[in-house]
C-alpha cells in the first residue's frame, strides 16, 4: 500500500469531508507537484474511507515532500519591480514614497490620486456596491463571510476613460504590466466595517487556488489606494509586523508577497480594521504573475 506523510492524509481528509469535487482535490495535487495516477488513487482512497477502490496503486508514485510545514520562515522576495528612489515619474503624476518596508514587503506612496479623482471614482462605484464577499478554499467561489463585512464592486479593466487613465499610472509606478492586474476593485466600509486578517495570495494548500491560478497564475502584489480620509480607524494592519498604514485621501500602500519560485510570505498577513469614525473608500489593485487577460477585461 501507498505510504505518503501523515501531512498529506490530513490535507486530503480535510477536503474530502467537506465534500469537494474529485477533480478539483486531483488537479490541487497535480499542480502540488504529484503525478496524474498518484493524484487519482489518493483521492479515490480518501473517498473511499481506506476501503478497496476500482483505482490501481501506481507503480511508480511521485509523492512530494509536504510543503506547508515551514511558516515561511525561508521566504525570499524576488527583485522589487518598483523603482527606487523618494519620487517615482508614473508618467502622468509624480508620486511620493514616504515609507519602505522590506519584509514584508510594504511601500506607502503619496499623492498617487488626486481628490477630484478619488471623487468620480466613488461615484462611479456607489450605484454598484454590494454586500462583500471571501474566496472559499475548497472551491474557490466567492461567498458571504463575517470575516469580512463591507460593501464592494469590481470594475471591467480600462472601463471609462477615468479607469484606462489610472492602469496606465499605476502600472508605470509599479513596472509591472498592466495585462497582468485584475480590475480595479472598490469597497466601502461603514461604521464598525472590517476585514479582519487574511491573505491576499491564494494559498497554495487550497484546492480552489489552483481554479483561481488557471488564469494568471499567483497573486504577485496589492496596491490600495485610499479614496477619501476616515475619521478614525480603517488602517491597513500587517499584525505580524507591528506596521499600520492609516488611510489618506489619495495615498495608497503596496505590499508583495510572492516570488518567481512560487513561494509566498505568511508575513503579509493584513486586516483592515474597524472604522471607529465616518467611512473608508478604497480601490484595490491585484497584480498576477502572468498574463491576465485582454486590456478590456476585468
Amino acid at each position: 500500500m501507498l505510504e505518503i506523510d501523515k501531512n498529506w492524509v490530513g490535507w486530503l481528509l480535510h477536503y474530502t469531508r467537506k465534500q469537494t469535487a474529485p477533480d478539483v482535490l486531483i488537479k490541487a495535487l497535480v499542480n502540488l507537484g504529484f503525478d496524474a495516477a498518484t493524484a487519482r488513487y489518493l483521492v479515490a482512497q480518501a473517498a473511499s474511507g481506506g476501503r478497496q477502490t476500482a483505482v490501481a496503486e501506481p507503480a511508480r508514485a511521485v509523492v512530494p515532500p509536504y510543503p506547508f510545514n515551514d511558516g515561511g520562515a525561508g521566504y525570499r522576495n524576488d527583485v522589487c519591480p518598483v523603482p527606487q528612489g523618494n519620487r517615482i515619474d508614473a508618467g502622468d503624476r509624480i508620486v511620493g514614497v514616504s515609507v519602505r518596508i522590506e519584509r514584508p514587503f510594504v511601500i506607502a506612496f503619496d499623492d498617487l490620486m488626486s481628490g477630484e479623482e478619488c471623487a468620480a471614482v466613488i461615484d462611479l462605484a456607489r450605484p454598484r456596491l454590494k454586500p462583500s464577499t471571501t474566496i472559499d478554499p475548497a472551491t474557490g467561489r466567492s461567498l458571504p463571510s463575517d470575516l469580512r463585512v463591507s460593501e464592494g464592486m469590481n470594475f471591467r479593466r480600462n472601463e471609462v476613460p477615468l479607469l484606462t487613465t489610472l492602469e496606465r499610472r499605476i502600472a508605470r509606478l509599479l513596472n509591472w504590466p498592466m495585462e497582468n492586474g485584475e480590475g480595479f476593485a472598490v469597497l466601502r466600509y461603514g461604521m464598525g466595517d472590517e476585514y479582519r486578517p487574511h491573505f491576499d495570495y491564494f494559498p497554495p494548500q487550497n484546492p480552489g487556488s489552483h481554479l483561481l491560478m488557471e488564469r494568471g497564475g499567483q497573486r504577485f502584489s496589492t496596491l490600495i489606494v485610499y479614496l477619501n480620509d476616515v475619521d478614525a480607524g480603517g488602517e491597513t494592519h500587517f499584525p505580524d509586523a507591528g506596521i499600520s498604514v492609516h488611510p489618506r485621501k489619495g495615498n495608497a500602500v503596496y505590499f508583495q508577497y510572492a516570488n518567481a519560485a512560487g513561494h509566498v510570505d505568511p508575513m503579509s498577513l493584513h486586516a483592515g480594521r474597524p472604522v471607529l469614525a465616518g467611512e473608508k473608500w478604497i480601490m484595490t489593485k491585484w497584480s498576477r504573475q502572468r498574463k491576465y487577460g485582454p486590456a478590456e477585461s476585468q
